[in-house]
């Protein structure tokens, strides 16, 4: 259908500007100065289970906090958007024939929002505070009665705790790497995940919190990875099983008989020192990283990615467009790793629009369709 087919519509696009917000992040976290490990006092969970014990404030004894800055966080505002990205999405949809209002996700988008009364809303806001930030403006939106593009409250919270996302689908048999939640540098880790583990912040986006140096190979450098990543980051870490193999991602679009799951695309490390696709290795990606869409694997392995992102998307209960990253390790077993029901959309950067244009579908028609997805959804097309 085409623009002029269609009523015009007010389409409101709400958003955390990167400008806006950095001055608010940049004094979020802390680092911790240390202490001897052996006058801190061991506390232990068990493997693959949420610790049990009281977290004030996740700092573990013996450690005093200090202000940290940019240039120790440089991904403390990696999941904020650039106006570039706000403006590209606002002309797709502007040249799709409808009329766009860009309104910030700060402490008046519920008033704003009740005084516009838009026709839907185009939601890429990611939240400011909390584990659940990703579902706020969607509780918001669900709770004003406007309708609005992506996976609702629920979904989004589920999904951006990746303990409790990978314990609902390990109950639908999907293959994800061992783990453990850890509250405490001091903590027993399970001898059962084996060597090497990969440790991650627990509800964190756009690859915070993860590089190379997450990957640790024994006892004393987790404990000393664990003191520095509590403390910076102020919540729970995962650590997980380090899947060394193959990296996918897979894109979808859509929902119910009219979803598209996009042919994975594969990420290469052309750098044998980067093997983690970190925040540090995306704002480089040009120089160390190349991509494959599609990977060079069997039919029957690209239908095995494909079948099992389709069905993580419905388990999940994702509207409209998410993306999901998978492991293969060298005997071809394939892993979830976590899944992104509000990925980027940075042209010529972030993995979806990336992954749909090799596919065929470039970034203002990529844009429109979501939008669609939504539209269709609602009965509002």
């Amino acid at each position: 259908m085409n623009a002029d087919s269609r009523r015009q519509l007010q389409v409101a696009i709400t958003c955390n500007t990167k400008a806006k917000n950095q001055a608010n992040s940049s004094t979020v976290g802390a680092l911790l100065q240390r202490k001897p490990l052996a006058d801190l006092e061991p506390q232990t969970i068990f493997p693959n289970q949420e610790s049990t014990a009281p977290l004030p404030n996740l700092e573990p004894p013996g450690f005093l906090p200090i202000q940290t800055s940019q240039e120790l966080m440089p991904d403390l505002d990696a999941e904020f958007d650039e106006p570039e990205t706000i403006q590209a999405i606002a002309k797709a949809i502007q040249n799709a024939g409808h009329k766009v209002r860009v309104i910030e996700a700060d402490h008046e988008l519920p008033l704003r929002l009740a005084q516009d009364r838009p026709d839907i809303v185009f939601n890429i806001a990611e939240g400011l505070n909390g584990r659940g930030r990703e579902a706020q403006v969607p509780a918001i939106l669900s709770y004003l009665g406007i309708p609005y593009v992506g996976s609702d409250e629920t979904t989004m919270a589920l999904t951006m705790d990746k303990a409790l996302c990978k314990r609902l689908l390990t109950t639908y048999a999907i293959p994800t790497p061992r783990y453990q939640l850890v509250s405490r540098a001091t903590d027993f880790i399970d001898e059962s995940l084996g060597w090497p583990l990969i440790i991650k912040p627990n509800a964190e986006g756009s690859s915070k919190g993860i590089s190379d140096l997450s990957i640790v190979g024994d006892p004393l450098s987790l404990q000393q990875l664990l003191v520095e990543k509590l403390a910076l980051y102020q919540q729970q870490m995962l650590v997980e099983q380090y899947i060394a193999g193959r990296e996918f991602t897979v894109g979808i679009l859509g929902n119910g008989d009219d979803q598209w799951v996009f042919t994975p695309m594969e990420v290469i490390f052309a750098n044998p020192n980067h093997q983690i696709y970190s925040f540090e290795v995306k704002r480089d990606y040009r120089r160390l990283i190349e991509y494959a869409c599609p990977p060079d694997l069997t039919p029957d392995k690209l239908l095995e990615i494909e079948e099992t992102a389709s069905v993580i998307y419905s388990i999940l209960e994702c509207r409209d467009f998410a993306r999901i990253d998978f492991r293969m390790d060298k005997s071809g077993q394939l892993y979830f790793i976590e899944i992104n029901p509000l990925p980027g959309l940075a042209p010529d950067y972030s993995d979806y629009p990336m992954l749909a244009e090799f596919c065929g579908v470039d970034y203002e028609a990529l844009i429109q369709a979501v939008l669609a997805a939504a539209l269709s959804r609602y009965q509002l097309n």
